[in-house]
C-alpha cells in the first residue's frame, strides 16, 4: 500500500462510507472507490464489507487501522510543520554572530522581530570571526551575522548593510574633539588597540601605518566590547564599531566618527548547500531595516 491507499482506507474506516470519505478528501466518489479496490487488490484481501448501505471494516481492516492511523498522524504533523514553516511559527531560528554585533544590534533586531512573529524562538550564540566556517559546517547554526565573510566555496554570503568605525573615549580626556575626528589626532594619544580583532581591527592598523600615525598603545584586546569597557574605565581611547559604541555608552563617554571614514560591511553567511529558511530570510529583511536606522 502506498500513502494514497492508506489515506483512502483511513478516511473510509473513520467515516463509514465512500461518499463521506470523498467529501473529507475533496475528491470524487469514483476516485475513492477505485483507490480502495486497488488497495484491496494489492493486499490480496478485502478491507470492507457492505452492510445496510455502509462499509463495515473486516477483521483484517481492524488489524491494519492502528498502523494506518499512526501513519496518517505523522503525515498530518508533517503538513502542519510545513504550514508553520511558511508562516514562520513554531520554529527555532539559530543565529550566530560576533560579540560586537551580539551586544546591541542583534538583541534590538530580535526584539522587534519577535514582537511581530509569535511562536518563534531564537537561539543566539557569539563566535569569533575565525570560527564562522566551522560553525556552519557542523550545522550548529542556521546563519552567521558577521563582517567580512570567510573565503570558502561552501559558503554563501549576502550583504545586509554597512557600518562605520568610531572613536570611543572619556569626554574629559578630549573635551574639544572635533566631529569627525581626524585620524592624525590619535598621534601620541593613549590608545587601547583592537588591531587583532578581525578585519576591522586590521583595517585600522593598516590605515594608521599607512599614514605613519603612532598612538601610545597602553592596552589591547581582540574583542571590541572589552576594549570599550577598558576605555570606559579610563585607560584610554579606543576605536570600535558603531554597534559596540552604542551598547557601551555611559555618562561621560563620547564617540566620534573618523576622518577619513573607516567603513565595514555586515553580511549574513550560510551554507551554499543549505540556504536560509523563509523564517531566516524574514529576519534578515528586518535586520536590514534596523541597520539602516543605526546610520
Amino acid at each position: 500500500m502506498n500513502l494514497r491507499h492508506i489515506e483512502v482506507f483511513h478516511a473510509v474506516y473513520t467515516t463509514g462510507s465512500v461518499s463521506a470519505a470523498a467529501r473529507l478528501l475533496h475528491v470524487s466518489q469514483p476516485a475513492v472507490t477505485n483507490l480502495l479496490r486497488h488497495a484491496e487488490s494489492v493486499l490480496g484481501f478485502p478491507l470492507f464489507e457492505r452492510s445496510r448501505g455502509r462499509l463495515v471494516p473486516t477483521a483484517d481492516a481492524h488489524d491494519l487501522y492502528a498502523q494506518a492511523d499512526a501513519i496518517q498522524g505523522q503525515v498530518q504533523q508533517m503538513r502542519e510543520t510545513a504550514r508553520n514553516m511558511r508562516r514562520g511559527r513554531g520554529q527555532t531560528l539559530r543565529i550566530s554572530t560576533l560579540p560586537s554585533l551580539g551586544m546591541e544590534l542583534l538583541p534590538e533586531a530580535l526584539a522587534g522581530y519577535l514582537a511581530r512573529h509569535s511562536g518563534v524562538s531564537i537561539e543566539l550564540h557569539t563566535i569569533h570571526h575565525d570560527d564562522v566556517a566551522a560553525k556552519l559546517a557542523r550545522r550548529e547554526t542556521d546563519v552567521v551575522i558577521c563582517y567580512t565573510p570567510p573565503r570558502d566555496t561552501l559558503l554563501k554570503s549576502t550583504l545586509l548593510g554597512t557600518g562605520e568605525m568610531v572613536a570611543l573615549f572619556q569626554e574629559a580626556d578630549f573635551p574639544d574633539a572635533p566631529e569627525p575626528l581626524p585620524l592624525a589626532s590619535l598621534q601620541d594619544r593613549k590608545l587601547i588597540a583592537t588591531f587583532e580583532s578581525g578585519p576591522q581591527g586590521r583595517m585600522i592598523s593598516e590605515e594608521l601605518a599607512r599614514r605613519e600615525i603612532e598612538p601610545e598603545v597602553v592596552g589591547a584586546s581582540r574583542t571590541f566590547f572589552v576594549a570599550a569597557a577598558m576605555a570606559r574605565a579610563g585607560l584610554g581611547m579606543t576605536i570600535v564599531d558603531t554597534h559596540t559604541a552604542l551598547a557601551m555608552q555611559a555618562p561621560g563617554m563620547a564617540t566620534r566618527k573618523l576622518d577619513p571614514p573607516q567603513r565595514y560591511d555586515i553580511h549574513a553567511v550560510s551554507l551554499e548547500a543549505r540556504p536560509p529558511s523563509q523564517l531566516a530570510l524574514d529576519f534578515l529583511d528586518h535586520l536590514r531595516t534596523v541597520l539602516q536606522s543605526h546610520k
